[in-house]
Parts: structure tokens; sequence; C-alpha cells
């Protein structure tokens, strides 16, 4: 099969996951500026660098952010800082949900989670989907689970 890659809009979600970011690790500087600590300068400077950074980071996340799902595996390749490449034996395959948070709602995305067998970091997740291709993917994760392990996979 051919790398997919992640909805565009999930790149909304992760901005403002960012400037959230932004806007908490500045509320010490401006704290400091408050009580007379700091030039007032310096909550400005260190908003829009943390903003910066985030919104950097972001960016660079969904250029790396891809997937794919052949015979034997589900195969992530994601990360920014540190590059991470995961492989889901689809007979470990436990189960799949497909979720939709709040803020996924309301960029009309989703999510799909794979659950494996396993104690250590035993599920994956797959963000930034629309509903209707976390349902298919779902689907078919579920339907290549049952067909590499027995009916009993899922």
């Amino acid at each position: 099969m051919t790398t997919k890659r992640l909805h565009p809009r999930v790149r909304i979600v992760w901005i403002l996951r960012a400037v959230l970011a932004a806007a908490i690790l500045t509320a010490p500087v401006v704290g400091g500026f408050y009580f007379g600590y700091l030039p007032e300068w310096a909550p400005v400077v260190a908003g829009a660098t943390f903003l910066a950074l985030g919104v950097t980071h972001a960016l660079l996340r969904y250029r790396r952010w891809s997937y794919e799902i052949r015979e034997d595996a589900l195969y992530l390749d994601r990360g920014v800082v540190t590059q991470v490449r995961t492989t889901v034996p689809l007979v470990r395959i436990q189960h799949v949900d497909s979720r939709r948070g709040p803020v996924e709602r309301s960029v009309g995305l989703a999510s799909c989670v794979v659950y494996t067998a396993g104690s250590r970091g035993a599920d994956v997740r797959i963000p930034g989907l629309t509903p209707d291709g976390a349902s298919d993917l779902r689907e078919e994760l579920k339907r290549l689970a049952i067909r590499a392990d027995g009916e009993d996979a899922v």
C-alpha cells in the first residue's frame, strides 16, 4: 500500500495546543514583570519565542507524520526532535476505536486508536483523520487483524 498522510486540518489542532502552551509558559514571566523583577519587554519576548517554537513544532510534526498499512503490519512514522518508527503487527491487534474529542469535532476530524497485546505502550493513536477515514481505517484494520489471526483477533 501507499504511505498515507494526516488531514491538513490537524495542523489547526496542534497550533491551538501550541498557543495554549505558549500562554501557560509565558504566565510566570508576566508574573515576574508584574512584581517588578523583569523588564516590560520580557513577557513579549518570552511569549513570542514560545509561540514561534510551538507553531514550528506543530508544522514540522505534520510534515513528519505518516502511516502505512501492509499485509503484515501497521507502520507509523512520526516525530520532530526524536523520530519514531512504530510497527504494529496485525496479529497483535486486540481492538480498534475511532475517537472524536471536542477540539477534533470542532474542526471535523477524528482519531483512530489501535490497542495491541502487550504491557508497555500497548496502544497507538493515528490523529488527524476525517470521521469517515477513521471509521474506514478501523474497519480495515479489524478485517486485516481477523484475517491475520483468525476470528478471535478483534
